[in-house]
């Protein structure tokens, strides 16, 4: 791999090689935070998948406001398939990167493609736009707009309605992204590929023990626990998961807690706070944003795994969990039935008493757990990073010739 700016990129080798036939370009900034969620964990694992996948006329080309590491690169992917084809640019910026910084730089050194992972194309004439594949991830905005301030929510207007406009082609991560795209912004079927996302198999519990980390979040409950993972916001309904779980405290003095792990989102403290005034502090947990080991021991030892969001535009906690061997409840609303498949309890997120009616039934019912359990580790076959990489790739070609 070789790095354009001053200094080796971290971990990865720098090795010269000629420029393949086809250059692919990719707009990595999104993979590089340190605690990545959703499409931060997304832009990992297709970069680092696409770069591993088999290839002898590809030649990639990686845009990022800092010198990456590999671990931001790869995610969980194998190392590239040949590092000499692997080329980092660092362009170093804050405000507006994506319309000022990488827009300055394809125009002035175009690939043959351009792969942008995270909704937002570069600002530019159609002539000097190299051709682009964008991946939207979904258009929660237009059900939930009261969780985005009035700017947001015309940024994020703007920018869909221009990055459907200017892509060659658009990746959506489920069928029912698809058809919101065809729905709110008239965007022709034939420009539309539908490419699933995938979950990674999480570290087993033992995996932390070898590290020496401590395996703390074990003790956030002496008692066996329901699980929820995923940011704490308000789309994600945890008010009314709360409200259930208080219900059965009364109801049916149950003996096992619910843990709610994530990092703090728009309006987060007002679960704490709801969770005190309904008298269960001790009996809610939130541990905040935790690294793969800890979610994973968990997983693993959750009575199930409860998932009512409102919205989503595609649902990996749910094949995270089938990966583990946990029993799910999700909402069925958005892409959470095309995801999660035949294996899950699906409910009505709005409704209170069908949330606590699952919860009571899947904590007492050990036949339907394991049942969900099976079931899961079967529906997780459909869905593969290198299966989604392959895709990709194949889009990409495909909007490259295109031009």
């Amino acid at each position: 791999m070789r790095s354009e700016t001053q200094g080796a990129v971290e971990a990865l080798s720098p090795r010269s090689s000629s420029l393949s036939p086809l250059s692919i370009g990719i707009d990595a900034s999104r993979s590089l935070r340190p605690e990545p969620t959703g499409t931060e964990f997304y832009s990992r694992q297709i970069i680092g998948h696409m770069l591993a996948a088999p290839s002898d006329h590809l030649a990639f080309r990686l845009y990022a406001p800092e010198e990456p590491t590999a671990e931001a690169m790869r995610g969980a992917a194998p190392p590239p398939h040949d590092q000499r084809a692997v080329t980092v640019r660092t362009l170093p910026g804050n405000r507006l990167w994506t319309h000022r910084t990488l827009a300055w730089e394809i125009s002035r050194r175009p690939p043959h493609a351009l792969f942008v992972p995270a909704h937002v194309v570069p600002f530019l004439p159609p002539a000097l736009l190299p051709p682009t594949v964008v991946t939207l991830h979904d258009i929660g905005y237009r059900y939930f707009p009261r969780a985005h301030t009035a700017l947001q929510r015309l940024y994020l207007e703007l920018s869909t309605r221009w990055s459907t406009a200017a892509a060659q082609r658009i990746i959506a991560v489920s069928r029912h992204t698809a058809n919101d795209l065809q729905r709110f912004y008239g965007v022709p079927e034939a420009k539309i590929r539908v490419i699933h996302e995938a979950p990674i198999p999480r570290p087993p519990v033992q995996h932390a023990a070898a590290n020496g980390r401590d395996a703390a979040p074990l003790s956030v409950s002496q008692r066996p626990f329901a699980l929820y993972v995923g940011t704490i916001q308000p789309r994600k309904n945890l008010l009314r998961l709360v409200d259930a779980f208080a219900r059965l405290i009364q109801q049916h003095e149950i003996g096992w807690d619910l843990v709610l792990v994530g990092r703090r989102g728009w309006l987060s403290q007002e679960y704490e706070r709801h969770t005190a005034a309904r008298g269960l502090t001790g009996r809610v947990h939130f541990p905040g944003y935790l690294p793969d080991d800890a979610v994973a021991a968990l997983m693993e030892k959750a009575l199930f795994f409860a998932f009512p969001s409102l919205f989503e535009g595609f649902g990996l906690p749910v094949l995270e969990a089938q990966t583990t061997g946990v029993a799910v409840m999700c909402a069925k609303n958005s892409a959470l039935p095309e995801i999660a498949g035949d294996a899950a309890l699906l409910v009505d997120p709005e409704n209170v008493d069908e949330i606590a009616a699952a919860m009571l039934r899947l904590s007492q019912d050990e036949n339907l757990r394991q049942e969900l359990i099976a079931k899961g580790y079967e529906n997780i076959k459909r869905f593969s990073w290198e299966k989604a990489a392959r895709e990709t790739l194949a889009v990409l070609e495909e909007a490259a010739a295109k031009k």
